[in-house]
């Protein structure tokens, strides 16, 4: 039986008794924190990257070919402020697309155990971290505004997801006023980042309509300074022709997105919302009209943040320790056969004291047997090796929780075995039988090598 060895504990914090930890040290979801916490990202914080890179290398080449070349066209302050307008723009955008993807979009922190269901009599034994589903609603009913909304329990938290929250699978947290997962800003966007989502797609669209202009105006400028055609002037400045092109398809995207939210701001719903319930084909009950929907978003204040990244939290007490065993306790320890996974390899703690002790001594003895050290063996085990060796039997293997092996033994093998037993009664000594063991000890471990 393969056991796989207890995992090394190399960080020294874990030892226990070293201090508390924060917040963002023992953080259950999938979010990615810079600055000790200061910072939050999502998982896929690594596309904020090629984000970054789509806005910037765009405006480097147009200050570079394009404004550079104007400054000379224009008056000298004139000519400047376009560059420097290009530039400031840029760094608006960016921090913008920071204040989205690096801040707390709105999670809830999760419970440390399950609420306690309506009419619970504390009969039912529940194990830490378990709910009880027997006697906890999957499903709450709730009134918005007059309408009747039904709220989920999510199992993850442990908690009913507040009206318009819910669970991103990608970050592992609830959100409240959950919009969707931008893979753009490699963060969610919620109730504290919605408003500062949708300003740095419309800002990235006016930064997109800004340099597309000025490059026309650029091209306009060599046709009349050199009096020619709009199909050479494109052929003496190529990166305004790249920057027309790549401008004009972004805009496509990131101006049908500022549409779209806007029209979401307007009735005052989420993507989420839009995809799942069809408010159109229902009544919303967070519609406050046109007017007020905008206030909502953009006038009113932005809550404080449900959780201290930085604060410090009790450390978690460790799994026990067996005495003896240099493992640690499984937290299947006491479950029943079917409530532990299924297909995976035997690890420290799941062999309990409770386990079958033939086996664990087989196990034992066999090690014992691979050293060379059979005089160490339990005089059970020894006498079956030791006749198992005079016969040339090779058991079977076992599996986990027999207490016996099983012998396979051919014809020719019983011959033997026969042929063997008569010889010892005929010698009547002990000797032969050592030698036979002595001999036959590199049997017993092919034996136990199997």
């Amino acid at each position: 039986m393969y056991v796989v060895p207890p995992p090394q504990r190399s960080d020294p914090r874990s030892a226990g008794g070293l201090g508390d930890l924060r917040v963002y040290q023992n953080w259950k979801g999938s979010n990615i924190f810079f600055l000790k916490g200061r910072f939050i990202f999502g998982p896929d914080v690594r596309s904020l990257g090629l984000t970054i890179f789509l806005i910037v290398a765009p405006v480097a080449v147009f200050c570079a070919f394009v404004a550079r070349k104007l400054i000379c066209n224009y008056s000298p302050y004139w000519g400047i402020s376009i560059m420097v307008i290009a530039v400031v723009f840029t760094v608006y955008d960016l921090l913008l697309l920071l204040l989205t993807s690096g801040r707390d979009p709105g999670i809830i922190p999760r419970n440390a155990h399950p609420p306690e269901a309506e009419g619970f009599d504390g009969i039912v034994d529940v194990g830490v971290g378990l709910t009880p589903q027997l006697r906890l609603p999957r499903v709450k009913e709730v009134e918005v505004n007059g309408v009747t909304m039904k709220i989920k329990y999510c199992d993850t938290c442990m908690l009913y997801r507040p009206p318009r929250c819910s669970h991103c699978s990608i970050c592992n947290n609830c959100v409240e006023r959950f919009d969707h997962h931008c893979p753009w800003v490699g963060q969610c966007i919620g109730l504290r980042s919605y408003r500062f989502f949708f300003m740095f797609v419309f800002s990235t669209t006016l930064l997109c309509i800004y340099v597309f202009a000025f490059c026309w105006v650029y091209i306009r400028r060599i046709m009349d300074s050199e009096e020619t055609t709009i199909w050479r002037a494109m052929i003496k400045t190529p990166a305004s022709i790249v920057l027309i092109v790549y401008t004009f398809i972004s805009m496509w995207f990131v101006g049908g997105l500022t549409a779209f939210h806007l029209y979401l701001i307007s009735t005052n719903q989420t993507t989420y919302e839009n995809f799942r319930y069809r408010y159109d084909r229902r009544t919303n009950p967070y519609n406050k009209g046109v007017v007020g929907n905008f206030k909502e978003i953009f006038f009113s204040s932005i809550p404080l943040s449900k959780n201290n990244f930085r604060a410090k939290v009790p450390r978690e007490t460790g799994l026990p320790v067996r005495p003896g065993d240099g493992g640690f306790m499984s937290p299947n320890m006491g479950k029943g056969v079917d409530e532990i996974e299924m297909g995976r390899k035997t690890v420290w703690g799941d062999i309990g004291p409770g386990a079958d002790l033939s086996e664990g001594q087989l196990s034992n003895d066999r090690v014992n047997v691979k050293d060379g050290e059979l005089a160490e063996l339990s005089p059970d085990i020894r006498t079956t090796v030791e006749e198992g060796d005079c016969a040339g039997i090779h058991p079977r293997r076992s599996s986990l929780g027999r207490k016996s092996g099983s012998w396979n033994m051919s014809p020719e093998v019983l011959a033997l075995a026969a042929r063997v037993g008569e010889s010892n009664r005929a010698g009547g000594s002990t000797s032969n039988g050592s030698n036979l063991t002595t001999e036959n000890r590199p049997t017993a471990r092919t034996m136990t090598d199997d």
